[in-house]
């Protein structure tokens, strides 16, 4: 019992300890606002993490909003309610789907590629050079990735959300014969511009620090061996969905949680 008791302290210890130390990386990171000379390296970073992230996004996006449609269009025939797939679509995709799954493959994609880039540089010892030459690493190659993180995240939710409503459009109208002005009408109608679509992109925001901060402090905390960023790179994923499915709870739960 007692050598049960001092593992499950040693190991808390430690998960504090790397808390810690990612908190304080984090905020040295992000402490001086981009300038003018950082741009460069921001534009590149929102080039590898946002545009090269689009392919997927649009592809999930437009077969999530069409088997979406598909599947609402099925049960609401039952009921004569054909004309609600679209009000039902956007609800769905604006408020949880669209920031969820985008945060999701953005962390299957870009963080994972964040974490094995930081995590190689760091074997290569490109990371102990740079601070041999009063480089501040955090400053290069840690922030622009943070704040590309932050900014292209809300970016492609948005996109995810536009995408999917046209896949789901095209199932629901162009095949399914769904009327074209109540597939339409009731979202203009009933979508609300803070409650639905602020919101979504609020938590998308939340989802983008926590994806990057995970994906970043790994590959910078890595064991420098193959090993080492192998293991680092599949954390980076499993606690990055872990992490966007509990806090998606808890942020919907504080949004739309009022059942008074």
């Amino acid at each position: 019992m007692t050598e049960l008791l001092r593992a499950l302290g040693i190991s808390s210890l430690e998960r504090l300890r790397s808390l810690g130390s990612a908190t304080i990386m984090w905020l040295t990171a992000m402490a001086g606002l981009p300038r003018r000379g950082d741009l460069p390296l921001l534009i590149r970073q929102i080039y590898t993490i946002g545009v090269l992230s689009l392919v997927i996004i649009v592809l999930s996006a437009f077969s999530i909003g069409a088997v979406i449609a598909l599947q609402f269009y099925t049960q609401l025939a039952r009921f004569g309610a054909e004309d609600a797939v679209g009000l039902g679509l956007a609800l769905v995709l604006l408020r949880e789907l669209g920031p969820v799954v985008t945060a999701l493959l953005f962390a299957g994609r870009a963080g994972s590629a964040i974490t094995a880039e930081i995590g190689l540089m760091k074997s290569t010892e490109q990371l102990s050079s740079m601070e041999m030459m009063g480089v501040d690493p955090l400053h290069r190659i840690v922030a622009p990735r943070l704040w590309a993180g932050l900014l292209c995240m809300p970016l492609l939710t948005a996109i995810f959300n536009v995408v999917a409503i046209y896949g789901g459009s095209v199932v629901a109208v162009s095949w399914l014969g769904s009327d074209p002005g109540g597939f339409w009408a009731g979202m203009q109608d009933t979508v609300e511009l803070w409650e639905d679509v602020g919101k979504g992109m609020l938590k998308s925001l939340v989802f983008a620090f926590v994806v990057t901060w995970i994906a970043v402090w790994q590959g910078y905390d890595t064991e420098p061996t193959a090993e080492g960023i192998g293991l680092a790179t599949t954390r980076t994923v499993v606690m990055s969905s872990v992490m966007v499915l509990a806090i998606d709870f808890i942020l919907t739960l504080g949004m739309y949680g009022d059942f008074k």
